[in-house]
């Protein structure tokens, strides 16, 4: 019995120490998206996602900018970012935008808030930048005359959504990559109008059992939009484990993601 009691100690302080050390271990996760509807000027060209960021006491600036450095080291065309910049401090948002401002693609940096974005500090630090917000409106990006469309909406809790003035002119024949902090907000989303999805905020349950299944998933559809990538018809829906936690420092099967996007044109 006590050799059973012990190794049942030591088991699980391993566990306990795992779960403290997952946050640090990121994954670069890796998907191919196929389409006829990416034009050839864009076949080939690689988008970075990254999302709750969450920087506060766990998070530091100093962790933000080794995120940068690796981004920028995959030379992506372009950079998207999901929300959560910080854990609800505003005193956060300065030193994690100076961070973010480093990254650097040719076809640019944009963003949308997330439900734990101080959303008077946090817009006020985007329009000061140039990183460029996508809330509820969009930005054609051009190469050579054949352009795709980079839109988004606010936060599913804590904001408002207007996906037609987020879509502005795009047509159903239009390439079009959707922001949306909460996966939630998925199912209102016009599918014939939008091509790829790109959310966080569940985590990716952060805290999973094995990564089979989160106690706590964060969204209102319990695991169905728990993480990954998800195929709708002619929709692709990934769901971004994003980078920092909240509550406590820890992950347990659920690692922190980079998500790097290809293109990938096919007739």
């Amino acid at each position: 019995m006590k050799r059973i009691y012990l190794f049942t100690i030591i088991v699980g302080l391993m566990i306990i120490g795992y779960m403290f050390l997952e946050p640090y271990w990121i994954e670069t996760k890796e998907v191919v998206l196929e389409s006829e509807q990416i034009p050839p000027e864009f076949d080939g060209k690689k988008i970075v996602y990254l999302t709750d960021i969450h920087a506060g006491p766990f998070y530091g600036q100093d962790r933000i900018d080794k995120v940068v450095e690796q981004v920028n080291a995959m030379n992506p065309d372009l950079i998207l970012l999901g929300g959560d910049y910080v854990d609800r401090q505003e005193d956060y948002i300065e030193p994690v935008f100076n961070s973010l401002e480093k990254l650097k693609a040719p076809l640019g940096v944009y963003g949308v808030l997330g439900n734990n974005d101080p959303q008077y500090f946090t817009l006020k630090r985007f329009n000061e930048s140039p990183i460029t917000y996508i809330g509820n409106k969009g930005e054609w990006i051009e190469i050579n005359g054949s352009k795709i469309r980079i839109c988004g909406v606010g936060d599913y809790n804590n904001g408002y959504q207007y996906p037609k003035t987020a879509l502005g002119d795009s047509e159903p024949e239009d390439f079009v990559i959707f922001l949306t902090h909460n996966p939630d907000y998925f199912p209102q989303i016009n599918q014939k109008m939008v091509d790829l999805v790109l959310t966080g905020h569940t985590h990716g349950g952060q805290v999973t059992f094995f990564g089979l299944w989160a106690p706590i998933p964060r969204s209102d559809y319990g695991q169905k939009y728990l993480t990954g990538v998800q195929k709708y018809n002619n929709t692709t829906l990934i769901i971004s484990n994003g980078l920092g936690t909240v509550i406590l420092p820890v992950r347990f099967f659920a690692r922190p993601q980079i998500i790097v996007v290809t293109l990938k044109r096919v007739n």
